[in-house]
Formats: C-alpha cells, sequence, structure tokens
C-alpha cells in the first residue's frame, strides 16, 4: 500500500513520531558541544541522521497537504506541522 492511500491521520501520526524522533536526535550534537563526556566520532552522524529524519517526517506532511479532498482541520494541522518542522530543521541546520 502506497502513502498516498493511507489516511490522513495516521500520516500526521507518523509524521509527528518521526519529526520528534528527529528533534530529539539532533539535540544530542548540542548537548555534546557543552559537555566533555561524550565522544566526537559518531555525533556528526547522528546529527545527519537526525535531519533526514526531520526532512522525512516534512515531506509527510506535505504530502497530506497535497491530498485533493482533505477535512480543513486536518488541512491546518498539516500547515502547522510543515511549519513547525522547517523552523526546527532550520534551526538544527544553523545551530551546530
Amino acid at each position: 500500500m502506497k502513502y498516498f492511500d493511507k489516511d490522513e491521520n495516521l500520516l500526521l501520526k507518523r509524521s509527528f513520531a518521526v519529526g520528534l524522533a528527529g528533534i530529539i536526535l539532533c539535540l544530542v550534537p548540542l548537548y555534546q558541544n557543552y559537555s566533555p563526556f561524550a565522544a566526537n566520532n559518531i555525533i556528526n552522524i547522528v546529527h545527519g541522521v537526525g535531519l533526514a529524519a526531520q526532512m522525512f517526517a516534512l515531506s509527510i506532511a506535505v504530502l497530506v497537504l497535497r491530498k485533493r479532498k482533505i477535512a480543513p482541520t486536518i488541512k491546518e494541522k498539516a500547515q502547522k506541522m510543515t511549519l513547525i518542522l522547517t523552523v526546527a530543521i532550520m534551526f538544527f541546520i544553523l545551530a551546530v
């Protein structure tokens, strides 16, 4: 089954979960900058995986917006999700 055929609420829940995981993974390098205990080798990979997860969540939210017949409440949630994920991606790209 393709993503475009799935329910909009399910897609937004997945987008939220993946986006939250990406944000948490991107917070790890920020913690590492101020902590002497974290290793430096793996931090770039963790940051990249976090950004990739946020991009994937953003693409799911945009996919929901591109559907033709969706309820206005779902469209509003998808727009908010898109805005929040875009701001988070921009923050984590510029912060590290």
